[in-house]
């Protein structure tokens, strides 16, 4: 399962990245047009875009250190969520599914060193 939060957690900050930048774009084209709230719109997109960075980042690291991974993409999959909602919503499931995926494996490599360490019975 850490590939699989690998490769979903790179996945998902990458679609939210082009989520973030898409709703980025929208914001400057309706603050073009005068539109109202389109400046709030704009930084929510601009907000989204460290979000997908620190899920990417998740990603990277669910081989080596996964309850790590899985925290960062946690964070990632709420905050960009928060951030833009429908413009994240492929990413944030993603990264969603990576978290779990590698907080599970963080928890069975967890068990499996005490295990390991354990002095034996005589």
């Amino acid at each position: 399962m850490r590939i699989a939060a690998l490769i979903l957690g790179i996945l998902g900050g990458l679609f939210g990245l082009g989520g973030a930048i898409m709703v980025l774009f929208v914001g400057g084209a309706a603050s073009a047009f005068n539109a109202e709230g389109a400046e709030t719109v704009a930084s929510l997109g601009l907000a989204a875009i460290p979000f997908s960075i620190l899920g990417i980042v998740g990603g990277s690291l669910a081989l080596s250190k996964p309850k790590v991974a899985g925290w960062l993409m946690l964070i990632s999959a709420i905050g960009g969520t928060i951030a833009i909602s429908a413009g994240y919503a492929l990413g944030g499931i993603m990264l969603f599914i990576a978290a779990i995926f590698a907080l599970i494996e963080g928890r069975k490599s967890k068990k499996a060193n005490q295990n390991s360490e354990a002095p034996p019975v005589p």
